[in-house]
């Protein structure tokens, strides 16, 4: 176990100066406080930076089970871009995609033609008029009614409203003829009608089917590329991000050391009597805890050997602040060991209690035995 020696002298001609108030005095502590609050906004600012940056990796690697080998290879082939210029890109690729897909919607509108010009297409022309044809059960069967006007129209709107993608016109005849032999039966006219189209329909449909495919899997693939773009430039910019992040807390730290120095330089000089107290508080600190003093002094003093059995400590070769961070330190510490002890006693204290009135409680069921007996 380490000892010390305490070699402030018991009496020495010190002069103790009062700090007195000054403006220019009252001008540092508006100073100062001014820095911390920039300080603390500051920390307030890193604190959301470091959440989000949490958040994100957090969300990152709930995703990455399942991620295909497939994908992975695509991102290792990935060039970063910065997340601007892929959102630039994905809209032009969504632009393009829309230009392809409605030269598909003009093929398509070749075979519509053909079927709607058919000379049986006719009862399928404009919405059904159930009034008229007295159809009062038509909408307890048919739960989504589809004519080949309603489909021409939305087809041909420029309003925004029309068809963006090609399978859905195709849904819509298919809907138009599987409508008319849902409410007719098979062999009322009109569903012979919408059966025979509906063939015809569908062998036009497989000729352009492919091109249909083939532009769902493009689309697919730039969309899978894109994602993966978007990812690993989120990634980057996280990453990025956290360096900064790191850089910024490496700079307030610095600042912080700063803060703590000026107030250290502030603080007046120590008296004969303080060093005194200081060296009997060093005397009472638990091992751990002067292990730890000792690190301060060795901080500012190179060759003080804070590791040796027997240390000296002399409070006046120390300099003001490393004497006041010292009973700062000392301070802390047996406060913290009085909290502990008073614990302790209160607890040892409590148990006492607990053994007195257990020995009162059998005392009393004895006597109250000898008396009954």
């Amino acid at each position: 176990m380490k000892s010390i020696r305490d070699r402030t002298p018991a009496n020495g001609n010190y002069k103790v100066t009062e700090a007195v108030k000054t403006e220019e005095e009252a001008a540092d502590v508006e100073g100062f406080k001014h820095h911390v609050d920039e300080i603390v906004v500051k920390v307030d600012e890193l604190e959301q930076k470091v959440k989000d940056v949490e958040q994100f990796y957090t969300s990152l690697s709930k995703k990455q089970p399942n991620s295909s080998k497939g994908s992975s290879a695509v991102k290792e082939k990935q060039p970063i871009f910065s997340i601007k210029k892929l959102q630039q890109e994905a809209s032009k690729r969504e632009a393009a995609g829309a230009k392809r897909m409605q030269e598909l919607i003009r093929h398509f509108g070749t075979i519509f033609r053909q079927i709607t010009q058919h000379k049986w297409a006719w009862p399928f022309m404009h919405p059904v008029d159930v009034e008229a044809l007295g159809l009062h059960d038509y909408y307890e069967i048919i739960d989504k009614p589809m004519d080949f006007t309603t489909i021409k129209n939305q087809m041909e709107a420029k309003d925004g409203t029309g068809y963006k993608n090609v399978r859905e016109i195709c849904a819509d005849v298919r809907l138009v003829f599987k409508n008319a032999m849902t409410y007719n039966d098979d062999r009322n006219d009109v569903h012979v009608m919408a059966k025979t189209l509906l063939e015809k329909f569908e062998e036009k449909w497989l000729q352009l089917l492919p091109k249909v495919t083939e532009e769902e899997t493009r689309r697919k693939e730039e969309a899978e590329e894109s994602r993966l773009g978007m990812q690993l430039a989120r990634e980057a910019a996280t990453a990025k991000s956290a360096r900064h992040i790191s850089n910024e807390l490496s700079e307030l730290d610095k600042h912080l050391d700063d803060l703590r120095e000026t107030v250290v330089e502030k603080c007046r000089k120590m008296s004969v009597e303080e060093k005194r107290k200081l060296g009997t508080g060093l005397s009472r600190l638990s091992p751990e805890d002067l292990t730890k003093a000792l690190e301060i002094i060795a901080k500012r003093n190179p060759d003080f050997q804070a590791a040796a059995e027997e240390v000296d400590i002399d409070m006046d070769a120390q300099s003001e602040s490393t004497l006041w961070r010292l009973k700062f330190f000392v301070n802390e510490a047996l406060e913290a060991k009085g909290k502990e002890s008073a614990t302790k006693v209160r607890i040892e204290n409590n148990k006492r209690k607990r053994e007195i009135c257990d020995a009162l409680a059998k005392n009393a069921k004895k006597r109250s035995k000898k008396l009954t007996s």
